[in-house]
């Protein structure tokens, strides 16, 4: 897919079932990724979550965005799949370009300032994991489907946040 030249921008976030990887379970990896004017959503989630997996869906990007990323989301990856993202390719962490512009709070929040819609309005962090549950304890394909309809509304939002800020 990576064309000499261009550039490749990958969009990460991650859903957990604690804010300590030590205490909690890293569940659903959400990756969308920007080339050429062509889009492609990669999740990775029970047995497809695997390092190998996670850097084959990143494979030739130039530039990782995240929101909070650097301290949450990267650190939950190395710890729990032991791939330090951070090293392996450059990372910006859109939150705190955000402060520089005045836009303070979680990614929900800076996307109302900015007009930025979502179709899974009132799901956040809790109900995730609540869904996660309701998935790997009921089997429930509905709570899979509204987790991931979740996370990739986090995910091609940051491309939404980004071209806001007008951050190349």
């Amino acid at each position: 897919m990576t064309v000499a030249g261009s550039i490749v921008r990958a969009y990460i976030d991650i859903e957990t079932t604690d804010l300590d990887p030590a205490a909690g379970d890293l569940t659903v990896v959400g990756i969308y990724i920007e080339q050429e004017g062509q889009e492609k959503l990669v999740q990775l989630y029970d047995g497809t979550l695997t390092n190998d997996n996670l850097l084959a869906a990143l494979a030739g990007t130039n530039k990782l965005y995240s929101y909070n990323g650097r301290d949450f989301d990267l650190p939950f990856i190395a710890a729990r799949l032991g791939v330090d993202l951070a090293r392996v390719f450059r990372h910006c962490d859109l939150m705190h370009l955000c402060w520089r512009k005045n836009l303070y709070g979680g990614q929900k929040k800076v996307e109302r300032k900015l007009g930025i819609s979502r179709e899974t309005k009132g799901v956040d962090g809790a109900q995730a994991v609540a869904l996660w549950n309701d998935y790997k304890q009921n089997g429930s394909k509905d709570a899979l489907t509204t987790l991931l309809r979740y996370n990739a509304e986090d995910v091609q939002n940051l491309a939404h946040i980004r071209h806001k800020l007008g951050v190349d």
